[in-house]
């Protein structure tokens, strides 16, 4: 996130003029990338469900969100700062793919109930947050398996 704007366009392979053409401001480059990111993991959520067990798709998918939220540290702040927009296209990107996870996973047994989609994206958001002499984003993820062992019935 905050990486210098000629480092971008090296690993880019574009000129600084490219960049700053397609994004004018730094917070246009970061929400594009984040939409992108936000829009792949919202994809792998029919891929998970077609190829694994309801239980299985449902574990995998959020350790793609976890490993997202993890490593685009930028993104929970984005989420519950001043980002209405991005804030809005999350949720309706991310919602409906738990969502539906999340159902066939309790019509097929494997986790409980009483679970809403938002509880999952916001619990793990909060867990992958740093934490002061922990190994971030390990840690995270670690933490995220404990909640996941939490929802299984």
């Amino acid at each position: 996130m905050d990486a210098p704007a000629k480092e971008i366009t090296d690993r880019a392979g574009v000129g600084v003029g490219t960049l700053y053409r397609h994004f004018p401001q730094r917070s246009d480059l970061v929400i594009a990338v984040l939409e992108h990111e936000i829009d792949a993991c919202a994809a792998a959520g029919p891929a998970l469900s077609a190829g694994l067990p309801p239980g299985a798709a449902l574990v995998q998918w959020v350790r793609r969100y976890t490993d997202l939220v993890a490593t685009k540290i930028g993104l929970a702040s984005a989420l519950h700062g001043a980002h209405q927009e991005l804030r809005e296209y999350f949720y309706r990107r991310m919602g409906p793919v738990l969502d539906a996870l999340l159902q066939a996973a309790v019509a097929a047994g494997d986790v409980r109930a009483d679970v809403r989609a938002e509880d999952v994206l916001h619990a793990v958001a909060l867990l992958c947050q740093p934490v002061p002499g922990k190994d971030h984003p390990a840690y995270g993820r670690r933490l995220v398996d404990v909640f996941l062992d939490g929802l299984r019935r």
